[in-house]
């Protein structure tokens, strides 16, 4: 497997990666924004222009858009997150022309109709709808929200209904103006490819793209808090959170193996404990959610209302414990295991494109996988107490939704803990 990439004039990047033993494709346009890009008043614009994007061009109705890629047996898809807008296509390697033209025709030409925004709208506060009926689910963003105040990396990404609602057509057409630029997005590519192939028709393409750089976003500012929901289920839903670590975050690779050997696996500690030993929850996990200049740990359990004043003390207690160290053997579990998902995700053409598109947004290059192996095996049980130490130095962050009656308060599970609230 090799991989080249080449900058056109206009800024944007064109990585690629050669993978002889497939047959197919995948391949899209990274852009380095998402709803962290957002003004409060245009929530949502980044994943309501993520839509329309498929809803017609000035040379394709919706129908063609979907028509012409399932002609071919190919698929097209997007999606938006915090950081990141991607749209991508995945076809056999024949039609590859027919993807470039496709997602430079969407992201280029499309016309927003009038027509197709109203009904993508109801779309969208569907979409809206669906996740505020899922517990397990929107309990993630007011997650979010609570350890990221009255900024735009605690806002939703599927934005605010009343915003959605409302949105004018020039919100779009400004967002895509003022952020879909050549420095700011990636064209990634991996599967059976040429990469002078593929850049040719590129830059042919993305000829009309504009060459700015867009602004940046505001620093994130972790904070802490409380989000409390009570509503008539069977169980209750419970995230327990502290500061994490983002992707530049020299701890970044240590915090990622703290939170595999913690809540990571059938093995973890966490889920032996929780699960295996005491039956307090179904469904426990831990984890880093990491962003550019910032994260949040976060610890996820859903439980009934009976067991959670039993189920709180004793995560706290498995959280406290990691920082006394670990034996060998979950040290090197976890490291095992975090590589040998890195290892099969570059069997996937998808994955393989989708890891170098990101890498390029974030770090301006593709890693080595001898590179991300090596930061791996480094993490050593110095390095696990340096991450409980800084997580332990943070504020405390909790969403509850479902019975929350027996839940102690948020200023208890603090002093339970011995961190701020």
């Amino acid at each position: 497997m090799t991989v080249h990439i080449t900058t056109l004039p206009n800024g944007l990047r064109v990585v690629t990666e050669a993978m002889d033993r497939v047959e197919t494709v995948s391949m899209g346009v990274w852009v380095g924004v998402g709803a962290r890009y957002e003004r409060v008043e245009v929530n949502g614009v980044s994943h309501l222009l993520e839509h329309m994007a498929f809803k017609g061009t000035r040379r394709r109705s919706a129908l063609q858009i979907a028509t012409e890629i399932e002609d071919v047996g190919g698929h097209i898809n997007a999606w938006t997150s915090r950081e990141t807008t991607a749209y991508y296509v995945k076809l056999l390697s024949e039609d590859t022309a027919l993807g470039i033209d496709l997602l430079s025709d969407i992201l280029q030409h499309s016309v927003f109709d009038a027509e197709e925004l109203e009904r993508e709208r109801d779309v969208i506060l569907q979409e809206i709808g669906q996740a505020q009926d899922t517990p397990d689910d929107i309990i993630f963003d007011h997650f979010q929200a609570a350890a990221f105040p009255d900024q735009a990396l605690g806002r939703p990404v599927l934005g605010d209904p009343s915003i959605i609602a409302e949105l004018p057509r020039q919100s779009l057409v400004d967002f895509m103006q003022g952020n879909y630029h050549g420095p700011r997005m990636v064209f990634a590519a991996a599967g059976k490819l040429e990469h002078e192939q593929i850049l040719a028709q590129v830059a042919e393409a993305f000829s009309g793209l504009g060459e700015r750089p867009a602004p940046e976003p505001e620093p994130a500012r972790y904070r802490g808090g409380d989000y409390r929901e009570k509503r008539k289920l069977d169980q209750l839903h419970l995230l327990i959170g502290l500061p994490g670590f983002g992707l530049r975050d020299p701890d970044y690779f240590a915090a990622m193996v703290h939170a595999t050997i913690l809540g990571g696996g059938m093995s973890s500690r966490l889920f032996q404990e929780v699960r295996e030993k005491r039956g307090l929850v179904y469904s426990i996990h831990s984890y880093n959610a990491a962003y550019d200049d910032a994260g949040v740990y976060g610890i996820y359990a859903g439980t009934g209302e009976k067991r959670v004043a039993e189920l709180v003390p004793v995560v706290f207690d498995e959280l406290a414990r990691m920082a006394d160290g670990v034996s060998p053997e979950e040290l090197a579990r976890g490291k095992t295991q975090m590589k040998s998902s890195l290892l099969m995700s570059l069997e996937s053409p998808g994955s393989r494109c989708d890891q170098l598109a990101q890498q390029m947004l974030i770090f301006g290059r593709p890693l080595e996988v001898a590179e991300l192996t090596e930061n791996i095996e480094a993490v050593d049980d110095a390095a696990l107490r340096t991450v409980c130490r800084r997580m332990l130095d943070g504020a405390l962050t909790t969403a509850a939704i479902g019975p929350t009656g027996k839940l102690e308060s948020h200023d208890a599970m603090a002093a339970r803990l011995g961190v701020g609230g």
